[in-house]
């Protein structure tokens, strides 16, 4: 059976369309096609039916990723199909986790920067034995860049990418933790 991840942000216009396009490119690239599924939605239905925001579209395509989306919302009924709900940010989590229909099914939801790798010049105040649960600061958030021009989309992409190594690191090991 497949490790299914979703992507959850605000209105799946944006940050989580983004994590999917890179996150599934990540998949492939590690040749993972069929043992990992990757999705998104919106915590919100507002969106349900569009596609993506045209900046996301710019991004992703500009830097060779499929952009092809369908915003959806998020049901509590998805938990049981899941292994891991990744949250763009600490709202995200907080709603997640709520609606989550018990506490394994909260467990599952985890934030994206999370799994992102301390650059060489960072110390972080944590143990090296950091697991992605115990993290749930506004420092690890994806900002939302809706309402702001061009660069957010690129600063959002950036972040993605980045926690996108230890997130496929990550579902990899449960993979492979699975077929032995």
């Amino acid at each position: 059976m497949p490790y299914r991840v979703c992507f959850v942000c605000t209105g799946n216009i944006c940050r989580s369309p983004m994590a999917e396009s890179v996150f599934r490119a990540r998949v492939a690239e590690a040749g993972l096609d069929g043992l990992i599924e990757v999705d998104s939605a919106g915590t919100g239905g507002w969106h349900e039916g569009d596609g993506a925001d045209p900046r996301t579209v710019s991004v992703l395509e500009a830097n060779g990723y499929d952009s092809d989306h369908t915003a959806r919302q998020f049901r509590a009924s998805w938990f049981s199909r899941l292994d891991l709900v990744i949250a763009l940010d600490s709202s995200h989590l907080e709603a997640l986790r709520r609606l989550a229909p018990t506490s394994a099914d909260a467990e599952k939801v985890q934030l994206l920067r999370s799994y992102s790798r301390p650059s060489p010049d960072h110390h972080p105040s944590t143990s090296a034995s950091h697991t992605p649960s115990e993290s749930a600061g506004h420092d690890l958030d994806v900002p939302d860049p809706y309402y702001g021009g061009m660069d957010g989309f690129e600063e959002c992409l950036e972040m993605i990418e980045a926690a996108s190594v230890g997130l496929l690191a990550a579902a990899q090991k449960h993979v492979e933790g699975e077929a032995a």
